[in-house]
């Protein structure tokens, strides 16, 4: 490691559960960011600020202003720009040593697996259940973990999906939700509490350490603040992880 990236990164090198070692490691990883938005912003912007060394950000979308109170990655000059542009750029001028790869395009069935290739994790910043089944079924194809996050309003949800290891997203939320989270109101702040548990998530799954929030669902309500977590339990019968469980 080159003496300006050890100034980088003194701070969280001091970590013994990281030190020199983790942060090679982290320097190695390929982690992709689901969603430039609300969560995606925050949590992208964690991730390279750790030093992970190659974030791939997918985005179809382009700017808005509606989306300045909590997608922090993008500003005024952005508008009208493609949110994995804009977010390249701005990860770009937070870190200048870690390589990023914008794609803009929409997360479906025919590309997922061309997507996940020598991906290590997943940060989930979608805003749809049939994303999120899409990416569920390819890191469950691909034996990758992926941290999934929701926000609404002022409360939010994290937890961690593990292959073979935990519950997997379609065990708990087998049904299509009737509306998407964002055509509801939402809190910027709220987006930025979720992101930054998933930011700290994905390092600790990157560098095996403490307990990561597998078979557990936070939940925290931000008007008065109250943190509740709740145990998660297979669905022996789920169509998407039964399967590769039996063969």
């Amino acid at each position: 490691m080159t003496l300006p990236d050890s100034k980088r990164y003194a701070r969280q090198i001091k970590l013994p559960q990281i030190g020199t070692p983790g942060q090679k490691k982290l320097a190695a990883a390929r982690v992709l960011i689901a969603g430039a938005g609300g969560l995606g912003s925050l949590s992208s912007l964690y991730l390279a600020a750790a030093g992970v060394g190659h974030l791939i950000i997918v985005d179809k979308d382009r700017v808005e202003l509606s989306n300045l109170n909590r997608q922090l990655l993008h500003s005024e000059t952005s508008l009208g720009k493609p949110k994995a542009l804009s977010a390249s750029h701005r990860l770009g001028q937070l870190n200048s040593k870690i390589k990023i790869t914008p794609i803009q395009v929409k997360i479906d069935r025919k590309n997922i697996d061309d997507l996940l290739k020598e991906v290590d994790l997943v940060v989930d910043g979608c805003d749809n259940y049939p994303t999120r089944q899409i990416l569920n079924r390819g890191c469950l194809h691909h034996k990758l973990p992926w941290i999934f996050g929701g926000v609404q309003g002022f409360d939010g949800m994290i937890t961690s999906f593990v292959p073979n290891s935990s519950v997997c997203f379609e065990c708990i939320i087998q049904d299509h939700p009737a509306t998407k989270l964002r055509d509801n109101g939402i809190l910027g702040a709220t987006a930025g509490i979720i992101a930054s548990i998933q930011a700290m998530e994905a390092i600790k799954l990157l560098l095996d350490l403490g307990t990561p929030l597998t078979n557990r669902l936070m939940q925290i309500c931000g008007l008065d603040m109250r943190i509740t977590t709740a145990a998660l339990t297979a669905n022996p019968d789920c169509k998407a992880c039964s399967p590769i469980k039996k063969n």
